[in-house]
Formats: C-alpha cells, sequence, structure tokens
C-alpha cells in the first residue's frame, strides 16, 4: 500500500531527549501506519542519526543521509525520496498531536484548493523567557492565529500576492507533494534560493516564506487550522539576548530578500556604503544600549538594512 502521507524530519546533530520525544508523539499518531511514511533526513550530522536512533517500529521509516548542509538541501532531499501525496514536514523539535497526520488528510480532502496548510505552535520552554521575550515569539516560530479556520485568497498569474499574515511556516507544514514539487523545479537553479534556510549555526530563514509565496503565485490557496497543533521544545540557549539579536536580524534580512525575489519589494534599495552610517543611527533611535528588547529590534533593522543594500 503506497502511503499517503509522507512525514520529513530534516535534522543536524538532533538533541536526544527533543528527539525521542518527537519520535514517541509520531508513534502515537491516530492515522494507521500504514497510511502514512517517515523520512528522517539526516543533514549531515557530525553523528550519523542511523547509528543511534532506530525506526524500526515503523514499517515505513527510513533514515536518509543528505551531506549536503543546510535545511533547502534536506527538504528537497526529503521531497525526492517521498513516496505519499501529502508532505509533512516537522523539526526535531515538533511534538505533533496525536490527531495531527490525520486531520492533514481530512482538510486536503475537503480543501481541493489548497496547496498548503499549517496550525498552531505552542511553545514548551526549558526555562522561563523573561517577560520582554514574547515580542520575539515570532521569530522563533510561535503563532496562534485564533480557534477559527482561515483561507487565503486565491491569485491569477501575475497578480500582486498579499502575503497572508497566517501563512503557514516550516513547523508541521502540510503541502501537497506536486506543488512542492512545483516550488523545486521554480528554485532548484537560482542560487540566492537555494541559499535560503539554515546552515549549521547560521540563522539564515527565508524558505518557509519562499515555499508560500511560489504555492500561491501558482494559483492555490493556502491555510491556517487550529487543529493542526504542534508543540514546539524552546531550549534555554533560545531565549538569550544575542541569540534572539541574531535571529531576528537574519530573519528580517531574509524576508526582504524573499520579497525581491517575488518582485514584491515594498522598500527601496540603498547604497552599500550608507549601511554603517544607518545602523549606527538605528543605534541611537532604538535605544539599543537601554535593555534587551530595544537590542534585539536594533538587530532586526541591522538585518533590514543589509538586505537593502543587497537588492
Amino acid at each position: 500500500m503506497q502511503p499517503i502521507i509522507s512525514v520529513i524530519i530534516c535534522t543536524y546533530n538532533p538533541r536526544a531527549d527533543y528527539f525521542k520525544q518527537v519520535l514517541n508523539e509520531l508513534a502515537c499518531q491516530s492515522l494507521p501506519l500504514a497510511a502514512w511514511e517517515l523520512l528522517v533526513i539526516d543533514n549531515a550530522s557530525k553523528l550519523a542519526v542511523e547509528s543511534a536512533w532506530s525506526l524500526d517500529w515503523h514499517p515505513q521509516g527510513r533514515i536518509i543521509r543528505e551531506e549536503t548542509a543546510g535545511l533547502t538541501a534536506a527538504r528537497l532531499r526529503g521531497h525526492q525520496e517521498a513516496q505519499g501525496e501529502i508532505l509533512v514536514f516537522v523539526d526535531d523539535d515538533n511534538l505533533l498531536n496525536h490527531e495531527y497526520l490525520a486531520d492533514v488528510q481530512r482538510i486536503f480532502q475537503q480543501h481541493p484548493q489548497l496547496g498548503a496548510i499549517g496550525g498552531r505552535s505552542k511553545p514548551r520552554f526549558e526555562t522561563a523567557p523573561e517577560p520582554w521575550m514574547a515580542e520575539f515569539y515570532k521569530v522563533l516560530a510561535l503563532r496562534d492565529f485564533g480557534p477559527e479556520a482561515q483561507i487565503s485568497e486565491r491569485y491569477a498569474t501575475g497578480e500582486t500576492i498579499e502575503y497572508p499574515d497566517f501563512a503557514p511556516a516550516g513547523i508541521g507544514l502540510g503541502i501537497r507533494r506536486d506543488v512542492f514539487g512545483a516550488y523545486v523545479e521554480h528554485m532548484q537553479h537560482d542560487a540566492a534560493r537555494l541559499a535560503l534556510g539554515r546552515t549549521g549555526k547560521k540563522l539564515t530563514s527565508g524558505e518557509d516564506n519562499d515555499i508560500v509565496l511560489t504555492v500561491m503565485s501558482q494559483g492555490w490557496q493556502i491555510g491556517y487550522f487550529p487543529s493542526l497543533e504542534v508543540i514546539h521544545l524552546i531550549s534555554a540557549d533560545r531565549l538569550e539576548r544575542d541569540y534572539l539579536a541574531r535571529l531576528n536580524e537574519a530573519a528580517t534580512r531574509s524576508w526582504v530578500q524573499v520579497l525581491g525575489m517575488h518582485n514584491l519589494q515594498v522598500w527601496s534599495p540603498i547604497a552599500p556604503w550608507t549601511v554603517l552610517p544607518r545602523k549606527i543611527k538605528a543605534f541611537f533611535t532604538y535605544g539599543a544600549w537601554r535593555n534587551a528588547a530595544a537590542y534585539v529590534r536594533w538587530r532586526g533593522a541591522c538585518g533590514l538594512y543589509e538586505a537593502l543594500a543587497s537588492t
């Protein structure tokens, strides 16, 4: 029996206690194992995932080594290996609720116009966050758009797309395999788009936005469904000021770059020589020395300037 869904976990040096929880929750899915396959893409981990983990509990479970570093490369390999009609991308710190895969199957069956879907992602913090950090939960891919499902408009080819706030992120992203295939065809020969996505400790992002915009530009709709709930395990080091600052800077820079790739740029380019003076001025405008939140905001502005100087 060919699986309906391919669950793809892209991982690099997974944290053992988190990864164990991820697999345990997947083993509890209500959708029968025969209806879905599990592909773990080991993205050049220092300790091969296959040497430390077994998927013997899943009859259609495989661990696949991908030596090309980077999240985008791992996702492309997952798509290449997948047999299901629907792909569900899961990070190695994501716990899917037990009805997740069954709900993904049902939603796509009920809404044939949908190309990609996502839902809520709620945090489970290793250490309690400070109150100021809530402002930056979005860059940690924490999201909750309420109890009602939301579906985007459908755009004709060439129409200007308005990016929905509720667009799915990579956490628990459900996408039709042929729709993801169209994204692959559009980006695999584009060096700038291939460079999106994290590589090792680099916090480059933007690949999720690129996927969403590509899906919508092909005439598909995207949707938010609150029943699709993910618990995102947040380690203590991700709640440090400097990490959030780096993440905010990288996310802002990548967002501007992706908009430019899709001809949706809303800012004017700037001369490279102006970047440093703009950063200095912004340091005082934001009062970056005053507190951690102001510093993280300032780093986001730095990412904006860096992106605008490279367009």
